[in-house]
């Protein structure tokens, strides 16, 4: 009778909860891993370094704006991905394992957009696979870490980009301090507010998620 069962729903219900607590145990490493999270966490630090205040916005308040913009960012990966492998998978019409791999198809074209073809030879050639003549011949194990190593380099791009006005302002107020002779009254202290202050006029929180949301698109 347990045979049966198994049989007619493809996986018993005891591998399909095992199945459910290991997706559950790695959901932060593909958080992490194969969505834009990494990138936009990287630059919300970078801003808040710029400013020069590390401790301000706390760390949860900037994952939690980063997970947030996350799924903003990934909503049509993830409406695809519910429409190509967990809407027919929960009519009965395919299986767990086709359902699996129809989702890594979304999931994968969204990290081809992102990643760039050095990063991805880069990995092909340490892997020592056949060179792939379509991307559908890209191992997954191999685009992953080409596309976290192409996230990295973008998320610090748009760090120097964020630094420079505020190193401006540091240089500035820097060599005022220095003409005028107050050499022991730290630069920081003074650009501070005048970083804040900049910030806050151009509407800096805006203009950052604009930029790093917009630079998914591809």
């Amino acid at each position: 009778m347990s045979l049966q069962l198994t049989h007619a729903s493809g996986v018993s219900a005891p591998v399909q909860l095992l199945l459910l607590l290991t997706l559950v145990t790695l959901l932060p490493a593909i958080l992490l891993t194969v969505t834009g999270f990494t990138r936009i966490l990287i630059v919300l630090g970078f801003v808040r370094n710029a400013l020069g205040m590390p401790q301000s916005p706390p760390n949860q308040v900037l994952v939690g704006i980063a997970f947030f913009l996350t799924l903003f960012v990934m909503s049509p990966t993830l409406s695809a991905m519910n429409r190509v492998a967990l809407e027919p998978y929960q009519a009965h019409q395919i299986s767990a394992t086709e359902a699996l791999e129809r989702a890594q198809e979304p999931l994968r074209t969204f990290m081809f957009k992102q990643t760039r073809t050095s990063d991805l030879a880069l990995f092909v050639r340490i892997a020592r696979v056949p060179s792939p003549k379509t991307r559908a011949d890209v191992p997954t194990q191999v685009l992953v870490p080409a596309f976290i190593l192409s996230e990295l380099k973008t998320a610090f791009q748009i760090g120097f980009l964020i630094f420079l006005p505020f190193l401006i302002i540091d240089m500035v107020v820097s060599a005022t301090l220095m003409s005028m002779g107050m050499m022991m009254l730290p630069p920081v202290l003074v650009s501070l507010p005048f970083k804040i202050l900049l910030f806050v006029l151009v509407d800096g929180w805006q203009l950052v998620v604009q930029g790093v949301v917009t630079s998914f698109r591809g």
